[in-house]
């Protein structure tokens, strides 16, 4: 019943994730060529800025919060009780969060000319935290989290196509892309009340909650000083062009990395309370079926984006973003460590676990050094600088990660799952190239490119008896016959 379980929420999961991902791949292509690479840096740069108080707001809440609520889900009045304690820290440290970005939009002169668009994307601080969507994950309630979020993208996504025109439509598209988080977050406010009740309390409990959520929360400023800083600097040392190449680069391996780490937020529940339980023959099992889902998509994802960077940043972007093949490529290989590193045993192992301190300091170690490469090269090498700087401290966190991870877990099956992965990968790498040099429409050999390779990977999975692979195929099978 637990893999049953497990296998609906994953796609349930994966469909919300895809259609997060949908929106993006259709407007992208559409954004990109309508508003230009100076554009697309604005906007991007009013993103990257209002994430560092976005931080402070959520607090390293949400982590916490749905590894806390799992383990007292089935006592309404025990989840009330976790619920609204951690909701009212959120609703206080949003607060500060306001404060700090009202003073910094007053004082600091460089980012006077996108006030306006970082007073638009702040307003998603107020409704992510009242939201509380973390509530939902941890009852595993992945219907109505899906259902909601594909209903509000593609609401925004007519409103897009509608509203945003020309390169003057900044702002239009900004509000637009506001909306559909903001009205996904209000709804969560009244479909809670089925879980428990979520009331702001001035008890606490903070000599309980403060130290998981100060670790989380230094964590996750780590993280985004390893994914947003690069960005920063960039506007802040070279120019609006460099950071649209650069953040159009990035979306598309964060479209990728969104479909493939899917996956791990599902069990996250079922992780910490196997975790509490000190059930490691249940955690290994566990972590070897995620590990080889995670090798099973990204593996071949990863071969097959380096091997059509240029194509896919022309079908997604258009000519003017042709120099973001490069840093796409690399930050592909980045993807490859993140994957390993960051998404398995970080996000699987150490926060499950409860080692949030030790993930904390291995994070912080990485963003610190990544912005001091950033610092030296940036002026240099701009978005490529920025790309490699972002891969070696990706290589640092799984170096680390590996040395630190608990000794009762197990990962002696690395090689044995990497086999059929990188085996198949190979094949996709085979026919890409062999069609890039056959084909000279763009579109149709991207399109054959990726429906050849997937086609003959998945032949590939069953001649090897792929366990990824026919497990697949027995559910979906079993599920068309029912």
């Amino acid at each position: 019943m637990q893999k049953n379980k497990i296998f609906v929420n994953s796609i349930l999961n994966s469909i919300k994730t895809v259609s997060t991902i949908v929106f993006p791949i259709i407007t992208f292509p559409y954004i990109s060529r309508v508003l230009l690479p100076e554009g697309v840096g604005r906007i991007n740069f009013s993103i990257a800025f209002v994430s560092y108080f976005a931080l402070i707001a959520s607090l390293g809440v949400s982590t916490y919060a749905i590894r806390e609520c799992a383990k007292v889900a089935s006592n309404r009045n025990a989840l009330s009780k976790t619920a609204s304690e951690i909701y009212s820290i959120n609703v206080l440290s949003t607060v500060i969060a306001y404060i700090l970005l009202f003073f910094t939009i007053c004082f600091c002169e460089n980012i006077s000319s996108y006030k306006s668009l970082i007073i638009i994307q702040s307003s998603v601080l107020l409704f992510t935290t009242i939201g509380a969507e973390w509530l939902n994950n941890a009852m595993e309630d992945f219907y109505f989290i899906t259902v909601r979020s594909v209903v509000f993208q593609f609401f925004s996504l007519f409103l897009i196509f509608i509203f945003v025109k020309n390169s003057d439509d900044c702002y239009k598209f900004m509000l637009i892309s506001v909306v559909s988080s903001c009205g996904s977050c209000i709804t969560n406010i009244f479909y809670r009340k089925k879980f428990c009740q979520v009331r702001f309390t001035l008890k606490l409990n903070l000599n309980v909650h403060f130290k998981p959520i100060f670790f989380l929360f230094a964590m996750m400023i780590s993280q985004v000083v390893l994914l947003n800083t690069d960005i920063t600097m960039i506007g802040i040392m070279k120019n609006d062009f460099e950071v649209g190449i650069y953040s159009t680069a990035s979306k598309i391996v964060c479209i990728i990395s969104s479909v493939v780490s899917s996956l791990v937020w599902v069990v996250i529940p079922s992780m910490s309370i196997y975790f509490n339980e000190r059930n490691y023959d249940k955690i290994n099992e566990l972590l070897e079926k995620i590990f080889s889902v995670l090798l099973f998509l990204g593996i071949p994802a990863i071969v097959g984006i380096i091997t059509l960077a240029d194509e896919v940043v022309f079908i997604c972007a258009g000519e003017s973003y042709s120099k973001a093949a490069l840093p796409l490529t690399i930050m592909m290989f980045t993807f490859l460590f993140s994957l390993v590193g960051g998404n398995f045993l970080g996000n699987m192992v150490l926060l499950p676990s409860g080692r949030e301190k030790t993930y904390m300091l291995i994070c912080s170690l990485a963003a610190a050094f990544n912005v001091v490469l950033n610092y030296f090269f940036i002026p240099y090498g701009g978005a490529m600088a920025a790309a490699l700087t972002t891969l070696i401290s990706s290589i640092i966190i799984l170096i680390l990660l590996i040395i630190c991870k608990d000794r009762n877990i197990k990962i002696d099956y690395f090689f044995k799952r990497l086999r059929d992965p990188v085996f198949g990968a190979f094949i996709v790498l085979s026919i890409c190239i062999l069609l890039k040099n056959v084909i000279l429409d763009i579109y149709i050999r991207t399109f054959l490119c990726i429906t050849i390779s997937t086609f003959a990977y998945c032949i590939i999975m069953k001649l090897l008896k792929n366990g990824v692979y026919i497990q697949v195929m027995n559910t979906l099978l079993s599920k068309i016959n029912k």
